[in-house]
């Protein structure tokens, strides 16, 4: 499983909006790799953020 997958299933998994804080602990990645797959998933328009600092999958 990609790093990718791995954030999208700890979103999928939590079931709530989370911070990248949050993320990077579901899915045993570093925070700062967790950002870049964050800011590459809201390019790509596969999350969006419904506050600020939390993003959920769309």
């Amino acid at each position: 499983m990609d790093n990718e997958a791995k954030v999208m299933a700890a979103f999928k998994q939590a079931g709530k909006p989370l911070s990248s804080k949050e993320v990077a602990e579901l899915s045993g990645l570093e925070k700062k790799d967790v950002d870049k797959i964050i800011k590459k998933l809201k390019e790509a328009e596969k999350i969006h953020s419904p506050k600020r600092c939390y993003y959920e999958p769309k």
